[in-house]
């Protein structure tokens, strides 16, 4: 057999690297939005969220080659935002939040009360520990099943049921300590 040359060697390489790359625009292309969701969940921070989605696409980016199932990105995904939430959640400098004065809460109209539900669950979800969080917002806001968030957050099934569990009754206690019942507008 004959030999290859360099110059076509390094063409094929630079063919497959164009072809890696459109992959994986198209990928993100069709996937930001959810991701960049799903991280404000889990964060609630638009800022931060923004920040997290292109840390889990970063580290996508250079795991890329080695994912053989590509029906297994979202997982992958999903899995390096839940991890990179608490670790940015474990930085100090996210602990306090200065604020100059406690913010009024607006009164209850019909028009706003869908927008007061949504901001005392996000204010409520915020209250619950990261790990909890990660737990409901895969369980609650993704869909998925117990063994799916366990494969995503890398953990046993037990661990998933007892984190949700544990997630609900905390998220229950804020909303109480909220002192704002939500309203049952979807109803």
């Amino acid at each position: 057999m004959g030999r290859r040359s360099a110059r076509t060697d390094a063409a094929d390489d630079a063919a497959d690297d164009t072809a890696v790359d459109a992959a994986f625009s198209a990928y993100v292309a069709a996937r930001r939005d959810v991701v960049r969701r799903t991280a404000y969940l889990l964060c609630g921070n638009w800022h931060t969220a923004d920040d997290l989605t292109q840390t889990a696409f970063v580290k996508l980016y250079g795991a890329w080659h080695r994912v053989r199932d590509k029906g297994a990105l979202d997982a992958y995904v999903r899995s390096v935002l839940v991890r990179a939430t608490v670790d940015e959640s474990r930085r100090p400098w996210r602990r306090e939040k200065a604020v100059d004065a406690v913010p009024d809460n607006p009164a209850p109209s019909d028009i706003a009360s869908t927008v007061t539900d949504r901001a005392v669950v996000r204010a409520a979800l915020a209250a619950v520990p990261s790990g909890q969080r990660a737990v409901l917002v895969l369980r609650y806001f993704e869909g998925l099943d117990v063994a799916a968030t366990a494969a995503a957050l890398g953990c046993s099934e037990g661990n998933v049921k007892s984190q949700t569990a544990r997630g609900l009754v905390a998220l229950r206690a804020a909303l109480a300590e909220l002192g704002e019942g939500v309203t049952n507008s979807g109803e």
